[in-house]
């Protein structure tokens, strides 16, 4: 892959590609992959760095073309070569995104809480998706904290909300409809545009009538 490609040319080629799909049903709005292709773009100078963000481009360059296996190769290498610069700590979160779509959670889990990435919005979406790991092995109430804990991290008007419906609707699974209730009032007073789409209030009734006096 040519690594001069821009930013547009780099995202026009995952369209269509399966962890793009992923990433947004994970996500939402903000596309993983998008995000991943964001950092690649801006590595710190450095020998090492530019050595990850030459390799990065081999591994984005299997995704491309759908070759899930490579990729998981590619980025497992990555991240035990490169570990504690930013195309090792992009890589392993590329890796637990790839090993969930899989559905192996515990592995995903396992690199997710490995990373470290100073981008906010990556960093938010590898504590939101160990959640996601959570919710899928049954753990509810640890996928509320991951939840909590990413919607929390850094207050926007995208991720706060998403992932606050999400432990709402988590803390409901878990049988904690006070919590389910809180969590969905404060998308509500802070969130107008998400709490219109969602149509917040039946979510507020119904986990207020599920509590039991």
């Amino acid at each position: 892959m040519n690594e001069d490609l821009t930013k547009e040319e780099l995202i026009e080629q995952f369209k269509g590609n399966k962890l793009l799909k992923y990433s947004t049903y994970v996500v939402g709005a903000i596309a993983a992959v998008v995000l991943i292709v964001l950092a690649y773009q801006n590595f710190v100078s450095g020998p090492n760095e530019e050595a990850s963000k030459a390799e990065i481009a081999k591994g984005i360059l299997f995704l491309e073309k759908d070759s899930t296996q490579m990729a998981v190769e590619e980025f497992e290498y990555l991240t035990s070569e490169y570990d504690g610069y930013s195309g090792g700590e992009i890589a392993q979160y590329s890796l637990g995104n790839l090993y969930f779509e899989q559905g192996n959670y515990e592995a995903a889990l396992k690199e997710l809480e490995g990373v470290e990435i100073e981008d906010t919005y990556l960093q938010t979406l590898a504590i939101g998706t160990q959640g996601d790991c959570y919710s899928e092995l049954g753990e509810y109430e640890n996928a509320v904290n991951m939840y909590v804990k990413a919607a929390e991290r850094q207050e926007n008007e995208v991720t706060t909300p998403m992932f606050y419906f999400k432990a709402g609707l988590h803390a409901e699974e878990a049988g904690d409809f006070e919590k389910a209730a809180s969590y969905y009032k404060k998308i509500k007073e802070k969130y107008l545009t998400f709490s219109s789409q969602k149509g917040i209030e039946k979510y507020i009734s119904r986990a207020e009538n599920s509590i039991v006096e």
